[in-house]
């Protein structure tokens, strides 16, 4: 992962040198005869996938929620459009150490867009100057002389800023570069004996809850709390909120931001067992490699938590593991199906909609149809078995090349002993009691339907 908090850097003063991060904050620079004429919504609108300089004169007003008091942040202002419950953040990065000094947390800041630059970066909006490295220019640090023209301080005193209160589970992208607080979290056990972050290095610590959800907690190793212990119990935590794509972390501006009074979580228990989950589809397309999938079928009356499970394959006459799929992390509902593709885009291309889970060739799903798999359980139980152990399936009664297996209908229990009277099976051979009769994708496969 590439920096989000960047850390490094030439480092400019705004009007003065500050060598103390305590100083109180300027006073009297402050602006009451502009307002704000645009939103943020507005603004991200203006990007067409390519950076751009704003040329609208269009002013946006939002109220600071990033600190560099404690050395945290850096370079990097956010901003949220409201004190308390927020709708949007934004970001602008500025050349100014001891930015906390101009912006305080709380102050309402108006930002003059006409000349700045606004780019996209891993899903995620930024206003600013421009840097250009390696042939590619995108935004970077607005240079410190710049700063006044475009990031002005309100009149208006400072704002108590209420964080959104969420779980770790209700984190989505809306919340992007607002401040959010999360109860009832500690950090990952395995970590308790650690600081906040490696000397000089930016370091990625582990948040979970009772739940077992996890949210990474982003520390600098140039941050005045970087050499502090973790702290053991568990409370509540805040902080900014950031994201690269579909992956958030938390940005604390200081200790403070940490109240971990209370006891740990106790352990809970959240793997299960289950011999209603079975194999239920394997494809090979005579057509299409790229369209292969596995697909697993829950016929209980309650979702399954797949936490600890796995698939294992034994690629032809193999006795040894070929290749595993952990299914950590998913849940199949109850009567339903879970389709697990080795090339999720051609997937969806084929069938016109997405696998659950896309898992990349020579997985578990990437069968050519003479191999053998194995469903298996948290406790290491085996549930369900496709094909003969260490036996090559090519013209036995469980090779599905470029063809299907399908699990009968009337088959509800999963067999942990291969049994071909449980299964239709086509192919391109015929042998052993299957059907010679190689089927193509999409129009000979029901992935998601158990008939």
């Amino acid at each position: 992962m590439k920096s989000i908090i960047p850390f490094l850097g030439i480092f400019l003063l705004f009007n003065a040198c500050v060598k103390d991060r305590d100083f109180d904050p300027s006073e009297g620079n402050c602006t009451s005869d502009v307002e704000a004429n645009a939103s943020f919504s507005e603004v991200k609108a203006l990007y067409k996938g390519e950076l751009l300089q704003i040329q609208e004169d269009w002013i946006i007003e939002g109220y600071v929620i990033s600190s560099d008091r404690a050395g945290n942040f850096f370079s990097t202002l956010y901003f949220q459009d409201r004190p308390v419950n927020p709708t949007e953040g934004f970001q602008i990065e500025i050349d100014v150490r001891d930015n906390h000094l101009l912006f305080p947390v709380g102050s309402k800041i108006l930002i003059r867009l006409k000349g700045l630059y606004l780019g996209q970066s891993r899903d995620v909006f930024k206003l600013g100057g421009t840097f250009a490295a390696f042939g590619t220019t995108s935004v970077g640090r607005l240079p410190a002389l710049k700063v006044p023209e475009h990031v002005l301080v309100t009149c208006e005193g400072l704002a108590e800023i209420s964080p959104e209160i969420i779980t770790i589970s209700e984190i989505d992208s809306t919340m992007t570069n607002t401040l959010v607080r999360l109860a009832g979290v500690e950090i990952a056990e395995q970590q308790l004996d650690s600081v906040f972050a490696v000397e000089r290095e930016e370091t990625e610590r582990t948040l979970t809850d009772c739940l077992d959800s996890e949210l990474i907690l982003l520390n600098s190793g140039f941050s005045d709390f970087q050499d502090e212990p973790l702290p053991q119990g568990s409370g509540t935590i805040q902080g900014v909120l950031i994201r690269e794509n579909d992956d958030f972390f938390l940005a604390i501006r200081d200790l403070e931001d940490i109240d971990f009074d209370k006891e740990r979580c106790e352990d809970v228990v959240t793997e299960f067992t289950s011999g209603e989950i079975f194999f239920s589809e394997l494809a090979d397309p005579n057509n299409n490699t790229g369209a292969r999938f596995v697909e697993l079928y829950n016929a209980a009356s309650e979702p399954l938590n797949l936490k600890g499970w796995t698939i294992r394959r034994y690629t032809n006459d193999n006795a040894e593991v070929s290749s595993t799929l952990d299914l950590s992390g998913l849940t199949i509902d109850a009567q339903s199906t879970l389709i697990i593709s080795p090339n999720g885009i051609e997937f969806e291309n084929v069938y016109g909609f997405p696998p659950d889970l896309g898992v990349g060739t020579n997985s578990p799903a990437d069968s050519n149809g003479d191999d053998n798999l194995e469903l298996v359980d948290p406790f290491g139980t085996l549930i369900d078995t496709f094909g003969v152990i260490g036996e090559d399936g090519s013209g036995t009664n469980h090779e599905f090349e470029d063809g299907r297996a399908l699990r009968n209908s009337q088959i509800s229990k999963a067999n942990p002993t291969y049994t071909f009277t449980e299964w239709t099976i086509f192919n391109d051979s015929g042998g052993s009691g299957t059907i010679n009769q190689p089927q193509n994708a999409p129009e000979d496969f029901t992935p998601g339907s158990r008939n």
